[in-house]
């Protein structure tokens, strides 16, 4: 049992911080520490720094911030004229003492730096989504152990719950009536989050369901073969017909292809159409069949893999919306345009393969940086239609171009996966439309291998990226979009 004594007596509070004068003496490493944290959190705070030295990386701060003064020399006790706080970071106890008297004398709170006894508050670990804002405290025992439940809160909160903060307040403005009738309403209208757990227990998808997805949806086109393959042409109709016809063992080629590519593709949200194609290449296949065939049946793997990252919880509507509008009518303006001027498509691949490989680097660096700064891409327009443009011109692309920068400007990885993934199939429907208009459609047996096997692993892939952790996801997406960026560059 946890006594009193054993108990975090702190009391959590959140001051804004701009109101408030504030001293930092010491400019090095710890210093640095102070002025980022405030800076970051209360941009506006007025702060005045202290010390002998003062590094490059803390003057770097003045070209951003006209509210922070240097005084380059020692402290002295007018330092704590008209201050309301004061944070001592030099690695000198007993000057640091000599300050903290003289500001408990000034009734100025204090924090020492690795001096928890001698501080009236300390500065804890944040984790910031937006509006929501988390600060982690140890009681001054373990700062490092506050560090690393901050990554693990940061990881797991994504930035899109910001809209459900907006979402929220919008609602509480519509609300009519006293205190005491909106909170009657917003019960009302939250009590689905205060489900029963058997009721919440029916919307968790298990293993067994994912293998009965994984497997019904083969198992009736097989049997849709098998029962089309004993009926006359006449009944049949010419596709159906022409398809059970050219249809032989090796189409276990075709579903391996299509079940490797999908699991890439579904569970990073990428490389469909690479991964798809250079295996049916090294099969033989021709470039044209291979680069036709993905491209068909790409729309129905990219159908059941968006709907299964929709069923898993993996979809930010407000994101699918923002990409489907401009990413249909890119697709539409690609495939016309390669139709119709295809000698130029030499130029556009090597553009975009670089432009994806510094992405990959990007992605990898933040996700192996530990205070990664998540921003929320403004412009998605016209980034979904270059998407859709340059995925028709160049035979693929959608994913790595825009999961990769969505996820390299901090867009969380699982529901960016997600949403991409979901707006990809009205992306490549769009795309395969305006192509087999222009230029028509064959290889029938490929097809349906590819889309027999993407269909068996869109399920299972769309269930792994909901539980890699974030970390692992980034980093994965990383080294698939570098591999094929170069690969597309020299090969």
């Amino acid at each position: 049992m946890i006594t009193t004594k054993e108990k975090n007596t702190l009391f959590p509070v959140f001051l804004k911080l701009e109101h408030f004068r504030v001293l930092i003496v010491g400019g090095g490493k710890v210093g640095l520490e102070k002025v980022s944290a405030i800076l970051n959190n209360s941009p506006a705070t007025k702060i005045t720094l202290v010390a002998t030295h003062i590094s490059d990386e803390i003057k770097a701060f003045r070209s951003d911030y006209s509210n922070l003064t240097f005084h380059q020399r020692s402290f002295i006790e007018s330092d704590l004229n008209e201050i309301d706080l004061v944070i001592v970071a030099i690695n000198n106890k007993e000057k640091s003492l000599e300050i903290k008297e003289l500001a408990k004398q000034k009734h100025i709170i204090a924090n020492v730096a690795d001096t928890p006894e001698q501080c009236d508050f300390y500065l804890g670990s944040i984790v910031q989504k937006g509006n929501l804002k988390i600060a982690i405290s140890t009681n001054g025992k373990s700062p490092t152990l506050a560090k690393r439940i901050r990554e693990t809160f940061d990881e797991s909160f994504p930035i899109e719950i910001n809209e459900s903060l907006d979402n929220l307040t919008k609602v509480r403005g519509y609300l009519a009536g006293d205190f005491t009738e909106k909170v009657k309403q917003l019960n009302t209208i939250t009590s689905v989050l205060a489900a029963r757990p058997e009721k919440l227990k029916e919307t968790t998808i298990s293993k067994k369901r994912i293998l009965t997805y994984s497997l019904s949806i083969p198992l009736l086109l097989i049997l849709g073969y098998l029962f089309c393959y004993f009926l006359p042409p006449d009944i049949l109709g010419g596709y159906a017909y022409q398809l059970t016809q050219t249809i032989d063992s090796s189409i276990f080629l075709y579903i391996l292809a299509g079940f490797t590519a999908q699991m890439i593709d579904g569970a990073l949200g990428m490389a469909y159409g690479v991964t798809a194609t250079s295996f049916l290449l090294s099969f033989g296949i021709s470039p044209a069949a291979s680069s036709a065939s993905v491209h068909a049946s790409e729309v129905f793997t990219s159908g059941v893999s968006g709907l299964m990252h929709l069923k898993f919880g993996n979809v930010n509507n407000k994101l699918f919306k923002s990409l489907l509008i401009p990413g249909v009518i890119g697709a539409i303006l690609g495939a016309y345009i390669l139709s119709s001027f295809s000698e130029y498509n030499y130029i556009i691949k090597p553009v975009v393969s670089s432009y994806t490989l510094i992405l990959g680097v990007i992605i990898i660096f933040k996700a192996l940086k530990k205070d990664n700064i998540r921003q929320k891409i403004k412009r998605i327009f016209p980034l979904a239609m270059i998407g859709g443009f340059l995925d028709s011109i160049g035979g693929g692309g959608w994913g790595p171009i825009v999961s990769s920068t969505l996820i390299a400007r901090g867009r969380n990885p699982r529901y960016t996966i997600g949403s991409v993934n979901l707006a990809e199939f009205f992306i490549t429907l769009a795309s395969s439309l305006t192509f087999i208009t222009i230029i028509g459609l064959t290889h029938w047996a490929i097809i349906a291998g590819l889309i027999i096997g993407g269909v068996i692993a869109a399920p299972i892939a769309a269930y792994i990226s909901n539980k890699i952790p974030t970390k692992s996801i980034m980093i994965l997406v990383g080294i698939v979009v570098i591999i094929t960026s170069l690969k597309r560059l020299f090969f």
